[in-house]
């Protein structure tokens, strides 16, 4: 490996950009009712998605966003390289089950709800090294099936705490290459590209796992807020920035508990945020309106979000650099029933716009 790709004691800067060709993101009813609703490019009125099982639903819309990503790009199954998917489910199964006919050489990962940011950064890393022209990056989750499977059934009918957030039944993908996509021909390409302008990844931070001793699963703003802090913190201190480089930094679902522990780490550490920090979980969800209490979660809300409003605000020239990272909460089932404590994640990527030479 060229040392020089290393950035500080945590992070990559890569030599090339790696281009995010195209992204699609898919939701059920509740998210299109949100104040994003407008942006995400499917909105299923059925939250079964026309299957018979919670499990089956999440499968199927992750399935649907991969494809629709592909298909956006001018692509098909066999074009791409790689596939780096998760989601919240035991053993990734809503990944493996949902991708499988797909027949992409893939690779299941599990962060929790910071899953969409190792995708990326693992389909960056391949991409500049030169692994692959095109890879599938995607996660998703469910609202229904991810309260089975950590919480309550849902005939239960249990309370919810004001600092508990609501699972995202959505999905969002992307595709990476090293290349710049075509550009759109409003017909059979709608790529991630308005005239000269792209998206492209270029740089990450690695997440380390923090552990503050929280043991309440409906409060995970609190769990993830202090690996967001060392994450956001390295990352400036790696790329030697400023939270004000930055146009925005998008943290995944902190939601307003996690935002406001997050403030007080950061600013312990001398950096400020404030002015530029937004959250995918405040974002998705009007909780006046939706009764979401503290915000969105899951895998599938950082990956909606991003897949459905940040790539395509940057290409419309809202943020030129951003800092997206999402965060996850790393409880199982058994961890959680043995009283173990929740450790936190979270992983940092770069995006920025990109200006294309005029004769590409």
């Amino acid at each position: 490996m060229n040392r020089q790709m290393t950035c500080g004691t945590s992070s990559i800067s890569f030599q090339n950009p790696v281009f995010v060709q195209s992204c699609a993101s898919v939701v059920s009813r509740k998210e299109g009712e949100g104040p994003l609703g407008a942006y995400f490019d499917t909105i299923c009125e059925d939250p079964m998605f026309g299957t018979d099982t919670w499990e089956a639903a999440e499968s199927t819309l992750q399935k649907q966003a991969a494809l629709l990503a592909i298909k956006k790009n001018g692509l098909t199954c066999s074009d791409i390289q790689l596939l780096f998917a998760g989601d919240l489910l035991a053993q990734t199964s809503a990944s493996s089950f949902g991708t499988a006919d797909l027949k992409i050489p893939f690779y299941g990962l599990f962060g929790a709800c910071s899953t969409m940011g190792e995708s990326l950064s693992l389909g960056s890393m391949c991409i500049d090294g030169g692994y692959g022209k095109y890879i599938l990056c995607a996660t998703s989750s469910h609202f229904a099936s991810a309260e089975k499977e950590f919480r309550f059934p849902l005939g239960y009918g249990n309370q919810r705490p004001l600092s508990a957030t609501w699972t995202v039944t959505g999905a969002g993908a992307c595709i990476l290459g090293y290349e710049p996509p075509p550009r759109p021909d409003n017909k059979t390409l709608n790529t991630l590209r308005n005239r000269n302008i792209c998206a492209v990844i270029t740089g990450i931070t690695t997440g380390r796992l923090i552990d503050f001793g929280f043991r309440d699963s409906l409060n995970m703003g609190a769990c993830m807020a202090p690996a967001a802090c060392d994450t956001i913190a390295r990352n400036l201190q790696d790329f030697h920035r400023k939270p004000s480089d930055y146009d925005a930094i998008f943290t995944g679902d902190l939601g307003m508990v996690g935002q406001a522990i997050l403030f007080d780490l950061l600013t312990e550490k001398g950096f400020d945020i404030s002015s530029v920090h937004q959250d995918c979980g405040m974002l998705i969800y009007d909780p006046q309106t939706q009764d979401t209490h503290s915000g969105g979660s899951g895998c599938g809300c950082a990956a909606s979000v991003l897949a459905g409003y940040i790539l395509p605000g940057i290409i419309q020239k809202k943020w030129k650099r951003i800092l997206f990272v999402p965060t996850g909460a790393l409880l199982s089932k058994v961890s959680f029933n043995e009283g173990d404590p929740i450790p936190g994640i979270a992983h940092a990527v770069v995006i920025e716009q990109y200006r294309v030479p005029d004769m590409m």
